[in-house]
């Protein structure tokens, strides 16, 4: 076929890639994208139109063309007579080696380090090792790609010689011929299908690892597999509240991205001391932190051991962190945590949200708006799961009212026994005037 285009008018190919060469139903091999060199002219140029990035895809089309093309700031639209030869002999290494073009063994180059690099003449080919394919067709290959356009074979003497050697290597069978070459595209087609697998089930675990960071690992478990998420009800959970007292001036000091870059890196240490402990983190909205234990898988009475000590953790956290953009600046976290029974279920189709509902959601609520802040504001229900382990010192701040919720004896968390503690010089614990919202 190359010989052809180039004893007829047409002269050259210009283009000449494995992609061109297509196989009709009966193994016939013919070549496409020739002739009309005006349509492809913009495409042939050195560079693509102006506004457009250099991206891998237009340095991969280049893979075939020869150096002295690539130097050509302005090469002919249908490319040259050596050109085609240079092409040619990418694609015999495509055909022998079952491989893409431009193989580099132990190399890992990208399109455009290759055609930077041929284009330099820094003379970089396709490797080929001894034993990989043909003696002859390897050094047909070699002689293709030679540097001097002038020193490489034309298609005249290329012909002659693969009739040479597909000669020698057939059997005289067409069939025999057929079934081998048959034999060796279903290899390569389980090598390829095995590829693509390997790459399926990568991709599959990223997202399962991203699902599972969404919601809890038996309600991922159930809607990757079909089931419907029924809401459940669980007896007793701790509910961890927290927010910062003063964000709202604090944001009005600060642009929006300040404010965001504030809000990631403080979640990012609240994130990382919460993997310590068996809990759930339930949201964040805004300057609000939920975390819950006891829920998806229920734990007794450790529920309320377990916020307490994250909160303890959170809040000696706190304590530590530096506001980027305002060093001078401290962070006052307050914290309510309340024990009791609540329902927990996915909500929504399209992004759904894996939420607590019951009054003890509400009650956690008003006991961190209820608080201080830098002190962590205990109900009487978590103060009386808390009072079995015998570890935690409490002290009684008395009966507060609450909206919703009337008169409710609270204490605050001052510490674990031989663990963390929230008494800190920070706060004055003869003051309990109801901090700003």
């Amino acid at each position: 076929g190359m010989q052809h285009i180039h004893s007829s008018q047409i002269g050259s190919h210009g283009n000449l890639k494995s992609s061109n060469c297509v196989v009709d139903s009966r193994f016939i091999c013919k070549i496409t994208d020739f002739g009309l060199p005006t349509l492809r002219s913009n495409s042939n140029k050195g560079s693509p139109p102006p506004g457009v990035p250099k991206d891998a895809a237009f340095y991969k089309k280049r893979l075939w063309t020869a150096p002295e093309l690539l130097r050509d700031p302005n090469p002919p639209a249908a490319g040259t007579v050596k050109g085609d030869v240079y092409s040619y002999g990418i694609i015999l290494q495509e055909i022998q080696l079952r491989n893409g073009p431009f193989y580099l063994r132990d190399r890992e180059l990208g399109p455009e380090e290759i055609i930077e690099s041929v284009k330099s003449g820094s003379l970089l080919r396709p490797t080929i090792e001894a034993g990989e394919c043909n003696i002859e067709i390897g050094q047909l290959m070699k002689r293709c790609w030679l540097e001097d356009p002038n020193e490489r074979p034309d298609f005249t003497d290329m012909r002659q010689i693969m009739r040479r050697i597909n000669k020698d290597g057939e059997s005289g069978n067409i069939l025999d011929n057929l079934l081998k070459r048959m034999e060796q595209y279903a290899n390569n087609l389980e090598g390829l299908v095995e590829e693509r697998t390997g790459d399926y089930l990568a991709e599959k675990k990223k997202a399962e690892a991203l699902l599972y960071q969404l919601l809890p690992a038996p309600v991922a478990s159930q809607l990757m597999g079909g089931q419907p998420v029924t809401a459940e009800s669980f007896e007793s959970v701790t509910i961890y509240f927290s927010d910062i007292v003063g964000f709202t001036s604090l944001s009005s000091e600060s642009t929006p991205l300040q404010v965001v870059d504030l809000l990631n890196d403080l979640y990012s240490v609240f994130d990382a001391v919460s993997e310590n402990y068996d809990v759930y983190k339930v949201e964040t909205i805004g300057d609000a932190y939920m975390v819950v234990s006891g829920l998806p898988t229920p734990n007794g009475d450790l529920h309320a051991r377990e916020i307490a000590r994250l909160s303890l953790a959170l809040l000696n956290a706190v304590l530590n962190f530096r506001i980027r953009h305002r060093p001078d600046k401290k962070l006052l976290l307050r914290i309510g945590i309340h024990s009791g029974p609540c329902v927990a279920g996915v909500v929504g189709l399209r992004m759904p949200r894996y939420c607590l509902f019951g009054d003890t959601v509400n009650t956690t609520s008003r006991m961190e708006s209820n608080g201080k802040a830098l002190r962590i504001h205990v109900s009487s229900s978590t103060n009386a799961i808390l009072e079995k382990f015998g570890t935690f010192e409490l002290k009684l701040r008395g009966d507060v009212e609450m909206k919703g919720k009337g008169k409710q004896r609270t204490y605050w968390l001052l510490g674990e026994i031989g663990g963390l503690s929230a008494q800190h010089s920070l706060v004055n614990w003869d003051d309990d005037v109801v901090d700003e919202h």
